[in-house]
């Protein structure tokens, strides 16, 4: 069936319209914010990842828990350092193959964990206690790394990271036509 003239007129004014040079950047923009707004279906991927992370988790915290309980046996009292030895031997065990699902745990309780020492040093007299809110100064500082990074040094940068940021950053500023600039984020290879 085919698409009535008017529709075939207006698919060509925008197409035209995409392919101007004067109107690049701005519309490299739009397609950044498109992308960055697309959800790609993988969901048999996500039902892996999600399986793995869950089996990970119930591993580490069968382990975590009865080497707690058998430290605390062994010497008769719980001591602050058994949490810690647990975890240690925990995480080896269970977290220790440098894979996707891992890595991204391990960089997400890093972050948390460095937080958390951050409020600690301040807890305890380490660190003056902030006069003013020091998260928009982390928020700049972080973004403006990764973006460096990834312009400048991307291969130190996870490979999943430097995917999503090339998709958003890089794959934005190339389209054809409507169809790739605003359906498909590449163009599709013709039958």
């Amino acid at each position: 069936m085919a698409a009535p003239p008017q529709l075939r007129g207006l698919l060509l004014a925008v197409n035209a319209l995409l392919r101007k040079r004067r109107y690049h950047t701005a519309l490299a923009v739009l397609k950044g914010f498109r992308n960055g707004a697309v959800l790609r279906e993988k969901l048999r991927a996500i039902l892996q990842a999600t399986y793995t992370h869950s089996s990970n988790l119930a591993c580490f915290v069968f382990t975590y828990k009865a080497l707690c309980a058998l430290q605390s046996y062994l010497q008769g009292e719980t001591h602050q350092v058994h949490s810690f030895l647990a975890g240690c031997i925990g995480g080896f065990l269970v977290f220790k193959e440098n894979n996707n699902i891992n890595s991204q745990i391990n960089m997400y309780l890093l972050s948390r964990v460095l937080f958390a020492l951050c409020r600690l040093g301040v807890e305890k007299g380490y660190i003056p206690e902030p006069k003013w809110d020091p998260f928009p100064l982390f928020t700049a500082l972080v973004w403006g790394l990764v973006l460096w990074l990834f312009e400048y040094h991307r291969p130190t940068l996870q490979p999943s990271l430097q995917s999503s940021m090339t998709y958003l950053y890089e794959d934005s500023n190339v389209w054809h036509d409507i169809s790739d600039f605003l359906i498909y984020n590449k163009s599709r290879p013709s039958k």
